[in-house]
């Protein structure tokens, strides 16, 4: 029952085959099992079911957004106390999906994983010695690991895509603003999305709808991909130096899929990428600058090493330097939008490589090479779905980006491509 779909969970308690005592019992009993192992939840709720046609389905938050009656913590020895519950989780809730708990994130969204912050990095389910991703490191740990079927992230440059490819499930960014912000503390808000990190694009899909029904992100899941053109932008990450080959070989067949399913595949470009994410560096710290000038005045000494590091960065940049980032954005969103006037959607990696091991970032943080940051600067919605696993065990992801506000059409696709491609089971616990 608890590896069963939210929507299969929510028909089972409503036809009275399972009670929502059970699911949290199960739950509970899961977390116990494996969460010593994954060290994703950093806390866990006494509730109780609510009603509403999700009735009992639990789930899981990323410690950055505020939950009534939960401590938020934004993995920071310098931030106390929460606020008003954020309107995302309290729309779950009057669904009756029940927020069971908070999830570890790297230190307000900001760094890597790192040792000075009130708990331990979270773990790789598929590999223990592997990052999970940041920021949203708990939330994908917890969903690969079994804990909970959907749980939810912030994206602010890929932080629910790129956890979701290293860990081998689901992450779903909507448009820009489509999910309100309020209750979640903010990193760049030009740039920051909440969006669900999912076993499965249903999942993601429904969760999506009940946070913003106007996406209708669940209506199309079932309809046929035929016919459908979808804009390979290969040249974008296919010739880069840090680009693994396996990455190369799961995105042909990712596209040689589509185009079994019917979908038309043609070759796109894309503006340069190295530009692309220079500009969108600037912006992000330019306005986490801004968010945390005044608080890092007063608890300068609270705030970790690398997030200390990060963030001074963003005070020396001028204003020039930001509007020609914005300049940035707004070319690239131009040339988005053009070439999604004659494409359903955008095919591109989330990441350009497996996840890396926590022993590369014991000297502090490492760039890992991502296609993601970009498309916050666009807005547009974007998906990570699993399409291969490396020799060694590590899953690998797909991202596909649909026009503004085409929350529906993305999750049709990747609907499609999940049901027909290739399924790796779940990570073997107990045996490591």
């Amino acid at each position: 029952m608890i590896d069963t779909t939210i929507r299969e969970q929510a028909a089972a308690m409503a036809a009275g085959a399972l009670t929502a005592r059970d699911l949290a019992e199960a739950t509970r009993d899961r977390i116990a099992a494996r969460d010593e192992l994954l060290r994703s939840v950093v806390h866990l709720a006494e509730v109780e079911a609510l009603e509403g046609p999700m009735q009992g389905v639990p789930f899981g938050v990323k410690d950055i957004l505020d939950v009534d009656g939960q401590p938020t913590r934004c993995g920071s020895h310098a931030h106390e106390g929460a606020g008003p519950e954020a309107t995302a989780v309290a729309r779950l809730r009057a669904a009756g999906m029940v927020p069971m708990a908070k999830l570890a994130t790297y230190e307000y969204a900001l760094t890597g994983p790192a040792w000075d912050q009130p708990n331990l990095p979270a773990r790789n389910p598929w590999s223990p010695d592997h990052i999970t991703g940041g920021s949203s490191s708990g939330s994908a740990a917890a969903v690969a690991g079994g804990l909970f079927r959907v749980a939810l992230g912030t994206d602010t440059g890929g932080s629910v895509r790129a956890p979701a490819a290293y860990c081998g499930i689901v992450g779903l960014k909507p448009t820009h603003g489509a999910v309100p912000e309020d209750g979640c503390f903010p990193l760049s808000p030009s740039l920051d999305v909440i969006g669900p990190l999912a076993a499965c694009v249903e999942d993601a899909a429904v969760t999506l709808e009940l946070m913003a029904p106007e996406t209708r992100a669940a209506a199309a899941l079932e309809q046929d991909i035929a016919g459908l053109h979808i804009g390979y932008a290969r040249d974008w990450f296919a010739d880069d130096p840090a680009c693994a080959p396996e990455v190369v070989r799961a995105m042909d067949d990712t596209a040689a899929l589509l185009s079994q399913l019917g979908a038309r595949i043609k070759l796109v470009a894309l503006p340069d990428y190295a530009p692309l994410e220079a500009a969108g560096t600037v912006i992000l710290q330019a306005e986490a600058w801004e968010v945390h000038r005044e608080r890092l005045a007063h608890r300068w000494e609270r705030y970790g090493v690398d997030a200390r590091r990060n963030l001074v960065t963003g005070a020396v940049l001028e204003p020039g330097h930001v509007a020609r980032a914005r300049a940035v954005a707004r070319g690239f969103r131009d040339s988005v939008d053009a070439l999604l006037g004659h494409c359903a959607a955008l095919l591109t990696p989330t990441t350009l490589s497996p996840a890396p091991r926590f022993s590369d970032f014991e000297d502090g943080p490492v760039w890992t090479a991502m296609r993601t940051l970009p498309f916050n600067m666009s807005g547009h919605p974007a998906i990570s779905v699993p399409c291969a696993m490396t020799d060694r065990g590590l899953p690998l992801g797909a991202q596909l980006v649909a026009a503004h506000h085409g929350e529906a059409q993305l999750c049709r696709l990747a609907h499609a491509l999940e049901q027909a491609g290739p399924h790796f089971g779940t990570p073997a616990f107990g045996t490591r």
